[in-house]
């Protein structure tokens, strides 16, 4: 099935007009921060919204358009301020932005892999390669440092969601077997928090920029 993105939707009268895919969006959200993307069906969703399925498929066409359409209107969370004079700290505040509002809505990052060409997502990227046109990247320079950037976001929700105390416990039950991870102090929140490590990251990038 196409993306929801690529689809020219028809103008269709609504046969519920109190319900419109604003309201679907948003209800799935909801859905999904409570109960994560295994539990959302469209009858589910439906039943929140106090429709018949029939009345969703009149707005969307599958789960899929809904998944869409929901990781979209998290991106659309981000702040996206005027561009400042300062290049670098507007892709620090969109970054931290986008990681916050990921680890806000903890199905998100498994997620990702879906099609990033909604409106809000669109957004945000021109205004993050915008930033760094303005610390001089053209060409593959710029699309590499774009990809990277992502893909060390994206990265970053996924571990910080995947990682607890029980992997720490892990590495420290066998010390002679990880004596690095030990030492190191890997995955050991109470030595480097996930924020720490992240913005460290997100500035040993930028200082390969410019």
């Amino acid at each position: 099935m196409t993306s929801i993105w690529l689809r020219a939707e028809p103008e269709r009268p609504r046969r519920t007009p109190q319900l419109t895919r604003d309201l679907i969006v948003a209800a799935a959200v909801e859905l999904l921060d409570s109960a994560g993307a295994e539990a959302l069906t469209m009858r589910r969703l439906a039943e929140r919204l106090g429709v018949t399925s029939t009345a969703l498929y009149w707005h969307v066409r599958t789960k899929d358009d809904v998944l869409d359409l929901a990781v979209d209107e998290v991106f659309g969370e981000v702040p996206l301020p005027a561009p400042g004079a300062d290049w670098r700290a507007d892709v620090r505040g969109l970054v931290h932005g986008w990681r916050a509002a990921m680890l806000a809505h903890p199905w998100t990052p498994a997620l990702i892999g879906r099609p990033l060409i909604g409106p809000n997502v669109l957004a945000r990227t021109e205004f993050l390669q915008a930033a760094l046109v303005r610390g001089g990247l053209t060409g593959e320079a710029l699309a590499v440092t774009t990809h990277l950037i992502a893909d060390f976001v994206i990265g970053s929700a996924v571990t910080r969601q995947a990682a607890g105390d029980g992997a720490r416990r892990r590495i420290t039950a066998d010390p002679d077997v990880y004596p690095h991870l030990v030492e190191s102090g890997h995955l050991d929140e109470s030595r480097w928090s996930g924020d720490l490590l992240f913005s460290g990251g997100l500035e040993a990038i930028l200082g390969t920029v410019g």
